[in-house]
């Protein structure tokens, strides 16, 4: 496993970790009908980026900070359609409103802990006021999502800093996304098992789209229809806990083709067994990184429909299989999901 550390604020920051686990595809598993790109994550749609801090330290804090930047250029001045849509609303998006009305994204996307995203949207507004060209900008609606890690990490501590937002923003680069127990998803919890981040892509002819998950909510998990029991004395199975989702693609949907894309990636999310609780808060973002073309027909979006379900079920499959076992807050241990019962399970049952 691969480290990339640096000391910032008297804590220990990873800011990339791969452990040796594996994919949903390395174990056969190939939701839906359509191919997934060459890396099979969201940064196959050409000019995204996504980057990601990661906070451990001491025996209980386990948060971080993730990233995901729309394109290369100043995202104040070139603006992407996009789309919100609230699955359940027990959450924290900060410029939801702005988005709803406006159709439009004009900062990259921060996902990191609930207490998290004031701080959160403050670094992120600081940090896009201070690109070159924005020198007179006066109003700014930072995008900010978030889950509650608080089982793992000691949440009222508020160890998300601005500095740490900043340095995702700068990690961001495009490229493989490190997945699991990373980012936004370090103390995060799925189905009983450790959730984090996850991603994966689909190829719909020439269009590309791309989701990226923070995975923290309850159920009874399904792996390609597959029941994956759950252990003992689980944290948030069947109830509580929320899902980030984001949504990019290269095709120039407006913002309400867009909605109703966000709309799909909800259904990606039921079929690993979401139990969508009364306390999971649960929100798609989804934007287009194609500018000055005509929208497609209504007609001509129903595949990329079918490919909003594939890749956020595989997402989140992905962010469960690629996380580690993490003991954090109050000495909480939270299991990675058995690979090994996994492969046992998908054998029995024909998979």
């Amino acid at each position: 496993m691969k480290l990339l550390l640096c000391i910032l604020l008297g804590g220990l920051v990873l800011t990339a970790q791969q452990p040796s686990r594996p994919r949903a595809r390395d174990l056969g598993l190939k939701p839906g009908r359509y191919p997934p790109g060459p890396l099979n994550a969201i940064t196959d749609v050409a000019g995204v980026r996504v980057g990601q801090v990661t906070l451990v330290e001491g025996d209980s804090v386990r948060t971080g900070v993730t990233a995901i930047v729309p394109h290369g250029g100043n995202p104040f001045r070139e603006k992407v359609s996009a789309a919100m849509h609230v699955g359940n609303g027990f959450g924290k998006l900060v410029g939801f409103t702005q988005v709803d009305e406006l159709g439009v994204i004009e900062t990259p996307i921060i996902l990191t802990n609930t207490l998290a995203v004031w701080t959160a949207a403050e670094g992120l507004a600081d940090f896009v006021l201070a690109l070159p060209g924005n020198e007179n900008v006066r109003s700014i609606n930072p995008v900010v999502g978030e889950t509650n890690d608080g089982f793992l990490n000691d949440i009222r501590g508020h160890h998300v800093r601005k500095e740490h937002v900043r340095q995702a923003l700068e990690l961001a680069k495009d490229g493989p996304v490190d997945e699991g127990s990373v980012g936004a998803g370090a103390g995060t919890v799925a189905f009983g098992w450790k959730g984090g981040i996850g991603t994966s892509s689909r190829r719909v002819g020439s269009v590309t789209l791309g989701a990226l998950v923070q995975s923290n909510f309850g159920g009874s998990l399904r792996m390609d229809g597959v029941p994956i029991p759950g252990p003992a004395g689980a944290a948030n199975t069947p109830g509580d806990g929320s899902c980030m989702m984001v949504l990019a693609v290269d095709a120039p949907l407006d913002a309400r083709q867009l909605k109703r894309l966000a709309r799909r990636a909800l259904l990606g999310m039921a079929l690993t067994g979401s139990s969508g609780s009364h306390g999971s808060g649960d929100y798609v973002i989804a934007f287009s990184t194609a500018r000055g073309r005509p929208a497609p027909t209504d007609d001509d979006i129903s595949p990329l429909f079918q490919a909003a379900i594939e890749a956020t079920e595989e997402a989140i499959l992905n962010s469960l299989l690629r996380a580690t076992t993490v003991r954090g807050r109050d000495g909480h241990v939270v299991e990675a999901v058995p690979v090994d019962k996994v492969r046992e399970l998908m054998r029995k049952y024909g998979r």
